[in-house]
């Protein structure tokens, strides 16, 4: 109820700020226009958890099914599809199938198993659109920017997107790629993540007490609202051409992103257009990637591997895409340690190391949010006074996570040694 009710203040909101549909309309439209399939099939595959190996089949099946004809009806009246948008009706339409299955055909535990799987899947869409309208929403009622505060700041870790910007040019093409691959599926490997930790709960037939998909879903819910408190659209819009077909030079404090790092200077406000989201302060790419970095830990090895390839790839796209300034990535990590152990408490009761952490990783936020806004200037003009002391904020929250998660892990039980037994002497 409490997400329902959020998802309708947030569907007035974009109607009166945007004069744009909020995400409730636009999930709705998606039963019949053209989706986006990502989401959508991937929301299915989680929800297909609950199901067993026959009814996945069927669930599939069914979805490729209605989405063939979908694109052959398309077809026939000539209707204009976006690219990229031919299939997902079909995903849609068995997730809430699943749902009248479940009310109209099951009974207590089954019914609530199913429910959740359905109620997981349909979030994961439900959090693509309200990110997508959140976004809308921080472009139309946020016309001044604060990136020449972070970008003077960002002296004190060395301006490491004007660095790393040159770097990932000088690779070419394959290495852009790449990185550009991963910054653009981060939600599928969350899926597969999240498909990992879910793989027994049909056979359990229950959820784990703490998965990754809960931790998506809250750092998408709770970024945006401090990309309203501190807008910042990103060095390649603020200092270079802009990118997507957004920003530009135009809009830009100066054409210098990323060849020449940007002077120091007493920072101010600026303008920027109504298109581009303010969408940097935290990085939530560096949350995300973060988060995926800690649930892989107890996989095998190669989910360990692709994890740890995952967040330095992501933090590698975020700033040298210009997307992101490195106090950025600092603020992300501990928005996303802060909220994992928040969930973690939650899930297991809250303790005094809990209680603690939360606060202090909470603290550590609101100062960094706090320094970048009040004292950029004094960051830049002391950069090793200043950059370690970020560094090490962060590190502390790292340490105090480590430190605190590792004293809730049971212990391991030790092996039991054979009792020794008396050996029978013969007599000669």
């Amino acid at each position: 109820m409490v997400t329902l009710g959020f998802l309708i203040v947030l569907e007035v909101v974009a109607r009166r700020c945007t004069g744009q549909p909020g995400p409730l309309t636009e999930q709705a439209r998606e039963v019949i226009l053209p989706p986006k399939p990502g989401p959508l099939y991937g929301g299915m595959a989680l929800m297909m958890v609950v199901l067993t190996w026959r009814q996945r089949f069927i669930a599939a099946g069914a979805a490729i099914g209605i989405d063939l004809v979908f694109v052959l009806v398309r077809w026939a009246v000539g209707a204009k599809v976006p690219e990229g948008h031919y299939f997902g009706n079909g995903a849609l339409w068995v997730m809430l199938g699943c749902a009248v299955i479940a009310v109209t055909r099951r009974t207590g535990r089954e019914r609530a198993l199913l429910l959740k799987g359905v109620g997981l899947g349909l979030l994961l869409v439900a959090g693509r659109k309200t990110g997508d309208t959140w976004l809308l929403i921080t472009a139309k009622t946020r016309p001044m920017v604060l990136d020449p505060y972070l970008a003077t700041a960002d002296h004190a870790l060395g301006n490491p997107s004007w660095l790393v910007g040159r770097l990932l040019r000088a690779t070419g093409p394959v290495g852009t790629h790449l990185v550009h691959v991963v910054y653009a599926q981060l939600a599928v490997a969350a899926v597969v993540v999240a498909l990992y930790q879910l793989r027994r709960v049909a056979a359990e037939r229950r959820f784990p007490r703490h998965h990754l998909v809960r931790t998506f879903l809250v750092i998408g819910l709770l970024g945006p609202a401090v990309y309203m408190v501190f807008p910042v659209v990103g060095p390649v819009f603020a200092y270079g051409p802009g990118a997507s077909g957004t920003g530009g030079v135009q809009w830009a404090v100066a054409n210098l992103w990323p060849h020449t790092p940007p002077p120091v200077h007493v920072p101010h406000p600026v303008p920027y257009d109504a298109i581009t989201p303010r969408n940097c302060m935290p990085s939530l790419h560096t949350a995300w990637a973060t988060a995926i970095f800690i649930h892989t830990r107890k996989g095998p090895r190669l989910l360990r591997y692709a994890g740890t390839f995952w967040l330095i790839a992501t933090l590698t796209a975020t700033l040298g895409f210009g997307y992101h300034y490195g106090v950025d990535l600092v603020a992300g990590v501990v928005f996303s340690l802060t909220i994992e152990t928040a969930l973690r408490s939650f899930d297991r009761g809250w303790d005094r190391p809990g209680i603690r952490l939360v606060a202090y990783g909470t603290t550590v936020f609101a100062a960094l949010l706090a320094a970048y806004r009040f004292l950029p200037h004094e960051m830049a003009t002391h950069p090793w006074v200043f950059g370690p002391l970020l560094l090490l904020a962060m590190a502390s929250v790292v340490y105090g996570y480590v430190r605190t998660t590792g004293r809730w892990e049971p212990a391991a039980a030790p092996a039991r040694q054979p009792e020794p037994r008396p050996e029978l002497v013969g007599q000669p």
